[in-house]
């Protein structure tokens, strides 16, 4: 097949199409081990999209393959095909019945989105996948997909009344309940079908609660008087019909549980007491292995959490929850847990018994930490950085309960026999366990492992009558396993569905029936031939096997940046919902270039610009994906490469240098100010610069002169603060003074101002970026080891050494001295738990909200601002839950970006501050993100120094 007429088809949709080599790849994959680059992706805006390329399609004999969240564990959301992306604009509730409990949405609507919408009602969709905050709901149901609480609520099959659909010739179909016959020729042959193959499904299809392997065929035996043929569709992965509407039953969300964390000190005991611990029951028993708290703890994300509520050093746990109505009943299963662990023989400080026991979670906001890392799981145990990985083909097999301990210590024996070992987790209420062998897909050993370790995990799964596909359905890595499995029989009754309702093979071809071999190498994301060219770096990659490259490959597509909610990751996505503009799609982009894939000086291309476009830097990747997968960095790296390559436009030069020629142009600062009072200069500075018109740049003030070089505490005076709010480095100087401490500024032998190298960085300028660093390490460290405390008052370059110099000028800088050096709240509350912070405080206001900078939630240093703040009477201090603010530097006043950078803002915080009562205080240590509220929500926002220095003085006044 040759490439697609792109402009043909854009002709046809109102959406989008590209069919550009970056556009391709950054839909080549998913969250399973293979890539196929498709032959073009649409975005469609309205159903009209799908049926107008549908039709293309078939007219240029090109498959199309739907997709929802991208998020698929085994190749069922990568081909050789037209992509039809629903997530960004197909995603409506289209409607709602709160007393029926059902619900009828649009396939591109993500789980957690819809619960959201639901909760007002006290109703939810209880189909709870560990990817709710980007799986759609159409590729839920594509899927089958399952979930923690499966044990109670069924499958997606189970909660999926009807379907409306259109199949490979454009026909638009119902599908739901049917009677017998259906008096429709299509359903009829599929009744009949199922009539026919009643015997062989009933000897063949596994007997467990997870099985989702196949077409499900079962739903047409005549076991009743009508068959719902949503249940056929339901499972097939895109393969029968391209799902338009999908009608859902909705559950009473539960609004009373308990959780208890069961400690085990082997792996096998844990797998045995599953059996027992069900009798109980439970809503959901969820596994956690001892690989995920060791990986845990070494994520800063989830560290402290799981500290929290793991004792001691188990080699497993069982998270048991009971969901009953009586809170009463929840505590008494509770308790009936910790006597059956006893009676099981497990109970701490007992010397008759072995080292176990239950830790009990009754608060609700603790059993939603402990479930959040669970939920994790599979993202904290790709975490490792290793050049093997674990990986997902064997992870999805189910067994009675009653054979599981002995099923899975057989596996493991499988796993060492071919020189490795796996990573466990999941759903232990149904028998499925997901495992992941650690394996090197970059060589021909592993893939020979893997297909070694396939065949005999399928075989030990077998003999069990259990299911190999129990969750994360089939795709190209266990379709080819379903004959072993279901019998030829059962396989040719699966190639009949398809051939009925497709029979051109139109529809995501190659999954479920005539798949390719699991272990063609040709398919794997990491192909023969795959490596990367060495490059020259700005940071120290080697913490990571492979440098650069492996960083990125550390991003496992499983899709974490794509949620809308909740955290701070990813600003440029929630604004605009494309694939381009989240992390995973950078990642993959970087991933392709570095290793040849999207052609010769790919790394460095206009496209490649493009892709990082739209990243502000925030670093909340670094935090709150789970891979760490730092973005920020990662753009540096190629800003560097072009910078190099191209050298550095206007713009940029003047954004990089400000540090230098700050000091120059403060002294005609009544001329640089003019550009936003002076009719028609804003327009011409965007046509000659690129500087938007709509936006007014930040006033030259008067600079901050504080001459004292000398103190027990030094400033670290940032060009910001010292040339445009000089009234925030005022204000330090003031409370510190008042607390006690002799107060200096910190500065270079010659009087220079200190610089941190970030706007150099910004424009790819590493050397410069490196030389300020250097600079202003060396004033540091000399007052470090004179026992002098160091504090800043902007994030961003505060944190700067504790984040980039540490991998930049290692040498001379260690990341120990990193945090030695504290935001001004940092310090506070250091010195107010030792009782030194001595500054007279007096109430100014009674609430204030706080707006984290980015900088300051990716490296854990936001919660002392609160801490801070609840020093000073009468302030009832409350966080704004908000992403980045979207002036991120210089971002917000480009001409290009500025749109976006609004989009941001109004996410949540923009909102937010015009919401605040005109009595409450908003609060923003960041430059950008005040200067961002006074734009966008036409608030003031102060920097806690500023705060401190307005409740000082408050209690002089009272005092004089």
């Amino acid at each position: 097949m040759g490439p697609v007429n792109i402009e043909k088809l854009r002709s046809e949709i109102e959406g989008e199409a590209s069919a550009g080599a970056f556009d391709r790849g950054r839909y080549a994959t998913d969250a399973s081990i293979y890539q196929i680059v498709p032959r073009a992706v649409v975005t469609p805006k309205r159903w009209e999209d799908v049926e107008a390329t549908l039709a293309f399609a078939r007219e240029a004999g090109v498959p199309v393959m739907a997709r929802g969240g991208g998020t698929s564990q085994s190749g069922q959301t990568v081909n050789d095909a037209i992509v039809v992306d629903f997530s960004k604009h197909m995603n409506r509730v289209l409607d709602y019945d709160a007393a029926a409990g059902r619900v009828t949405v649009e396939p591109g609507l993500v789980l957690d989105e819809l619960n959201r919408k639901l909760k007002k009602d006290r109703l939810w969709f209880p189909v709870d996948v560990s990817t709710a905050s980007r799986a759609t709901l159409g590729g839920m149901a594509a899927n089958n997909s399952c979930g923690s609480r499966s044990i109670r609520y069924g499958k997606m099959r189970d909660n999926t009344l009807a379907i409306e659909a259109m199949l490979a010739n454009g026909e638009i179909r119902h599908f739901g309940p049917v009677g017998r016959p259906a008096g429709d020729a299509l359903f009829d042959d599929m009744l009949a079908l199922g009539a026919r193959e009643a015997e062989e499904i009933e000897a063949r299809f596994p007997k467990v609660l997870r099985r989702v392997g196949g077409y499900n065929i079962d739903a047409l035996t005549p076991n009743g008087a009508e068959a719902n043929m949503a249940h056929l569709l339901v499972g097939s992965e895109g393969t029968l019909a391209i799902s338009r509407r999908l009608e859902l039953r909705l559950s009473p969300t539960l609004d009373s549980k308990t959780l208890g964390v069961c400690h085990f000190p082997s792996f096998y005991k844990a797998m045995d007491a599953a059996q027992h611990i069900v009798k109980l029951g439970p809503v959901a028993v969820e596994l956690v292995d001892h690989n995920m708290i060791r990986l845990g703890r070494d994520i800063p994300q989830f560290k402290p959490i799981v500290d929290e509520f793991v004792r001691g050093a188990p080699a497993a746990l069982l998270l048991v929850e009971f969901a009953e109505p009586d809170p009463a009943e929840n505590r008494r299963r509770l308790a009936a847990l910790g006597d059956l662990m006893a009676e099981l023989g497990f109970r701490w400080g007992d010397p008759g018994k072995e080292e176990g026991g239950v830790v009990e979670a009754e608060d609700p906001a603790f059993q939603a930490r402990i479930w959040g890392v669970r939920t994790q799981g599979l993202n904290i145990m790709m975490s490792m950085r290793t050049a093997g990985k674990p990986v997902s083909f064997v992870e999805d097999c189910a067994v009675d309960l009653e054979h599981l301990a002995e099923f899975t210590d057989r596996l493991t024996q499988v796993f060492h026999k071919h020189g490795t070992d796996g990573t466990w987790y999941a759903h232990a209420s149904v028998g499925l366990l997901h495992v992941r062998p650690v394996l090197n897909l970059k060589e021909e050993l592993g893939a020979r492992q893997l297909r070694a370790i396939a065949e005999e995990a399928f075989e030990i799964v077998a003999e069990y009558k259990g299911a190999h596909s129990g969750e994360h359905g089939d795709g190209i890595v266990r379709s080819e396993f379903h004959e072993r499995m279901y019998g030829s029989r059962i396989v040719r009754a699966f190639e009949e569905v398809k051939d009925r309702f497709d029979p051109t093979g139109l529809l995501n071809p190659g999954k479920i029936v005539r798949a390719p071999r699991m272990d063609d190498r040709s398919l794997f994301r990491t192909p023969p031939g795959y490596a990367a060219e060495p490059r020259e770096t700005a940071f120290d990659w080697s913490a990571w096997p492979g440098g650069l490259t492996g960083a990125v490959e550390m991003c496992n597509n499983n899709g974490a940046c794509r949620k809308l909610a909740g955290g701070a990751m990813c600003p440029s996505y929630r604004a605009m919902r494309n694939e381009r503009d989240v992390t995973r799609g950078r990642a993959n982009t970087l991933r392709l270039a570095l290793t040849g894939q999207l052609g010769p000086d790919a790394f460095t291309s206009d496209d490649m610009m493009e892709t990082m476009k739209f990243c502000v830097s925030c670093k909340s990747c670094k935090r709150e994906c789970p891979m760490s997968v730092d973005m920020a960095k990662m753009k540096v790296e190629v800003l560097a490469a072009r910078a190099k390559k191209y050298g550095v436009p206007l713009r940029e030069r003047l954004i990089a240098y400000l540090p230098r020629y700050a000091p120059y142009a403060a002294r005609v600062r009544w001329l640089l100010n003019g550009r936003d009072r002076i009719p028609g200069i804003a327009a011409l500075s965007e046509a000659a610069l690129g500087f938007s018109a709509k936006r007014r740049l930040p006033v030259w003030r008067k600079p901050f002169a504080h001459k004292k070089s000398t103190g027990d505490v030094l400033l670290f005076a940032d060009t910001f603060n010292r040339y445009f709010e000089p009234e925030n480095l005022n204000s330090a100087v003031k409370v510190l003074t008042r607390a006690g401490y002799d107060v200096g500024v910190a500065a270079a032998p010659a009087g220079a101002p200190l610089c941190c190298g970030r706007s150099y960085l910004s424009a790819g300028l590493v050397d410069k970026a490196k030389a300020e660093m250097r600079r202003s390490a060396g004033v540091f460290a000399e007052a470090l080891r004179a026992g002098k405390t160091i504090v800043g008052l902007e994030p961003s370059c505060t944190l700067t050494f504790r984040d980039e110099a540490p991998v930049m000028i290692g040498d001379e800088w260690t990341e120990e001295m990193g945090r030695s050096i504290l935001t001004f709240e940092e310090f506070i509350v250091r010195e107010a738990r030792a009782g030194r912070f001595n500054a007279p405080l007096a109430p100014i206001a009674p609430r204030a909200l706080i707006h984290g900078h980015c900088h300051q939630k990716a490296l854990g240093a936001a919660e002392p601002i609160e801490e801070a703040l609840g020093l000073i009477p009468g302030l009832a201090v409350e966080k704004i839950e908000s992403s980045c603010c979207g002036m991120a530097g210089s971002f917000g006043y480009q001409a290009e970006t500025e749109g976006v950078s609004r989009a941001m803002a109004e996410l949540s915080l923009a909102p937010a501050a015009r919401a605040a009562p005109e009595d409450a205080l908003i609060v923003a240590d960041g430059t950008s993100c005040r200067h961002q509220i006074a734009d966008i929500a036409a608030r003031d926002a102060v920097h806690v120094a500023r705060v401190f220095a307005m409740s000082v003085e408050a209690a002089e006044t009272r005092g004089a």
